[in-house]
């Protein structure tokens, strides 16, 4: 079960607090009548329930398409959405990442809204959430297969110089770096092919599968070691079936060493088990209501006022703990994008670190006095701190504009250490909300499964380890923006 948070540096005066007490003293008396009736009072019921989802399977498709860093289940979105809206509402990710509450809102009949400024990640949610057909899926992907088998039978010299002939210099550098010579090859063919389809939700589609044999927990057929926690390492060896050195070291000291060492993956063989095993039978049993997933900034979304029945999202941590663009370059480079312009599309990311010339919020007081404990450890910590809740702010102001009188905005956080400093996100967002205007926040805490998260290192917490120290349990934060009432 989950629990609620009330702590007196949200609830500065007494008699917010009390009132928050007499509504849970009221609400556990007569729980049955008021949670059939009241939103608010089904907040704090929906809250106290369940939230970390441990035991229950959350990979099925189209969940499962494509790895991506500290996803929610997709349990945890769908909880809200049955029991908060009704058929035909808007739900709203206005940081769409994978799309998972996009595809919730889309099963349960809902019209699903998602707006994220990294390419892949609106990629992905539509991938997710568009209507394919299962065989015509399968009938172009084996035309992919076969035809990448065919070329790669062909003069390897012309493939070459046509492959050398399609990228800039600095791309190749990249891929030079970070792929197999025969790999590059077999991904140029196959990348060609995707980019040939007519169609954009089934080119779209495809190549969201390529992507996903890019980018995997294992660093798929790269030569990294893992593109699913975003901070790749470049293997130490590289070796095939019969453990011949392709790449790197091949003293005995290394080889021993499994996590650094990879075995080398066909990049095509890898897309013919995508395809192989790919299944549509269960997708979108209820009325499909086509959803909206397009590139749009949190700060500044294009929707008119109070337009949206519920917004379920989950920002980045601050100070970019978790760095997608770091990973997610390692396929969209493949896709033509310019490998500066990622870098420069990163630094405008919420959490990033370029502080130079950035035009601050002003931010309520805890909050600031949190950014000013970190900046007396690490002024440029402080700074990057500051710029979080900045932005954070941003978001939370269109939140509560977008949404409709008498709803809600969850907000699943992390928090993280600066300077071994707790940021207390939950808190500060919380804060920040009740400022804008939002209603008295509740929080709820969720233990987090990390393997299913598909965050970084051991499950055993290591306090001297930032990355451990802030991803072992997040928040669960439920934004009321006030109607008649709290009905």
């Amino acid at each position: 079960m989950g629990k609620l948070i009330y702590k007196k540096q949200i609830l500065k005066d007494i008699s917010t607090e009390s009132l928050i007490k007499e509504q849970l003293s009221v609400f556990h008396e007569h729980k049955d009548k008021l949670r059939a009736k009241s939103y608010w009072y089904k907040l704090i019921d929906l809250l106290n329930g369940e939230l970390s989802f441990h035991n229950v399977k959350s990979n099925g498709y189209p969940h499962n398409i494509h790895s991506f860093p500290a996803k929610f289940p997709p349990q945890l979105p769908k909880v809200f959405i049955q029991n908060l809206t009704d058929k035909g509402d808007i739900v709203l990710d206005p940081m769409v990442g994978s799309g998972t509450t996009a595809v919730e809102a889309l099963i349960n009949g809902r019209m699903g809204l998602g707006f994220d400024i990294d390419p892949l990640a609106i990629k992905i949610s539509n991938a997710k959430t568009s209507l394919i057909n299962e065989s015509k899926v399968i009938e172009i992907g084996w035309k992919i297969y076969n035809r990448t088998k065919k070329q790669l039978s062909n003069n390897h010299k012309v493939l070459l110089d046509e492959y050398y002939s399609s990228y800039p210099s600095k791309t190749l550098d990249f891929f030079n770096f970070w792929f197999l010579k025969e790999n590059q090859l077999e991904l140029f063919l196959l990348q060609k092919s995707i980019k040939a389809i007519e169609d954009d939700v089934y080119r779209n589609f495809f190549e969201v599968i390529f992507s996903s044999i890019i980018i995997t927990k294992s660093g798929g057929v790269s030569l990294a070691l893992d593109l699913g926690h975003t901070r790749p390492h470049r293997v130490k060896a590289l070796i095939d079936s019969e453990r011949n050195v392709l790449f790197g070291e091949a003293t005995e000291k290394i080889l021993k060493k499994k996590h650094l060492v990879k075995l080398r993956k066909s990049a095509i063989e890898e897309f013919r088990k995508r395809i192989s095993n790919y299944t549509d039978k269960d997708r979108f049993n209820s009325k499909y209501i086509n959803p909206k997933i397009k590139f749009g900034d949190s700060q500044n979304l294009e929707l008119d006022n109070e337009s949206v029945d519920l917004i379920f999202t989950s920002p980045p941590y601050a100070s970019n703990a978790i760095d997608y663009m770091r990973a997610h370059k390692f396929s969209l480079a493949w896709f033509g994008y310019n490998l500066e312009m990622l870098t420069e599309k990163r630094s405008k990311y919420i959490g990033a670190e370029n502080v130079l010339n950035y035009k601050f919020e002003k931010l309520p007081g805890f909050t600031t006095d949190k950014i000013n404990q970190v900046k007396s450890s690490d002024i440029k910590k402080g700074k990057v701190l500051h710029r979080y809740y900045s932005e954070m702010k941003k978001s939370i102001s269109e939140m509560y504009r977008v949404l409709k009188p008498g709803k809600a905005a969850i907000v699943v956080v992390g928090s993280s250490r600066l300077r071994g400093i707790d940021t207390e996100t939950h808190i500060c967002l919380s804060e920040i909300g009740r400022d804008i205007g939002f209603h008295e926040p509740i929080i709820g805490i969720r233990e987090l499964d990390r393997n299913k998260r598909m965050l970084p290192v051991s499950a055993k917490k290591n306090i001297t380890s930032q990355i451990q120290n802030r991803m072992h349990e997040e928040y669960v934060i439920a934004f009321y923006k006030k109607g008649k009432g709290l009905g």
